[in-house]
């Protein structure tokens, strides 16, 4: 679904989500039901997250400078026991 954009001469200018190239030149006005017109607006364009641009940054990166592993990556260490003794009871994922 696409957000279109059309102006009420009465009501002033509303949105609309439409299939993408179901938009018609004109609309009929939900609130006084009138005729309104498309208003051709910029595309909404929106950067991606923080992860996922540096993922981005980085693959572009390596297209010109791979990056080069010299050993395998630290081992992951276990999280310490709690120290409740009831904990010890739970199941553990």
């Amino acid at each position: 679904m696409v957000i279109y954009q059309y102006r009420c001469t009465r009501c002033g200018p509303f949105d609309l989500a439409l299939p993408m190239g179901g938009a018609r030149p004109e609309h009929r006005c939900a609130r006084c039901d009138g005729t309104a017109r498309r208003v051709y607006t910029a595309p909404a364009l929106t950067r991606p997250g923080a992860p996922l641009t540096r993922a981005l940054d980085a693959q572009e990166a390596g297209r010109h400078e791979p990056a080069v592993v010299t050993a395998p990556p630290p081992a992951r260490r276990r999280p310490a026991p709690p120290s409740d003794p009831r904990h010890a009871l739970l199941p553990r994922p």
